[in-house]
Order: structure tokens, then sequence, then C-alpha cells
């Protein structure tokens, strides 16, 4: 599939939506993995609460996708 080619972790990715110009705002997601077990590969923008997250294989055993590990900054209240 098209998350093959995830080649490394995302590193403090601003996801904004399309056509979004101008500074971030409270509830423009940060994502980051860039830690020893982080496995984001790439964030995609859905609408405001939704977002397609591409987990990277295990390094040791790239058939499974079995665990999760990143982090989420900026939310805003009932995000």
């Amino acid at each position: 599939g098209s998350d093959d080619i995830i080649a490394g972790n995302v590193n403090k990715c601003i996801v904004l939506p399309a056509g979004y110009c101008g500074q971030p705002k409270k509830g423009h997601l940060i994502f980051d993995a860039c830690f020893e077990s982080g496995n984001l590969g790439r964030v995609d923008h859905v609408t405001e609460f939704e977002y397609d997250l591409f987990i990277r294989p295990d390094t040791c055993n790239p058939r499974f996708r079995v665990w999760f590990n990143f982090t989420v900054e900026n939310v805003k209240e009932s995000q």
C-alpha cells in the first residue's frame, strides 16, 4: 500500500487543514514520534476531529504493526 514507503518518524509535525495559510492555532495538532520506540510515520488531516495515522512497521518484524507510540500536542478543549 501507500504506507510502505514510510522511512522515518514524524518530528514535531504540525498538521494543518488543506488550504490553510498562516500560523498554527490552538487545535492544529502537533504529532511527534522522534524518540526511542516512536513509530508514527505520517499523519494526514481529514477533518477537524479526524486524522489518518500511518504507523511504521516494527523494525524486527516488518509484517506487523501491533503497537503505536507517539505524542500529540496543541489540542483545544473538547477536541
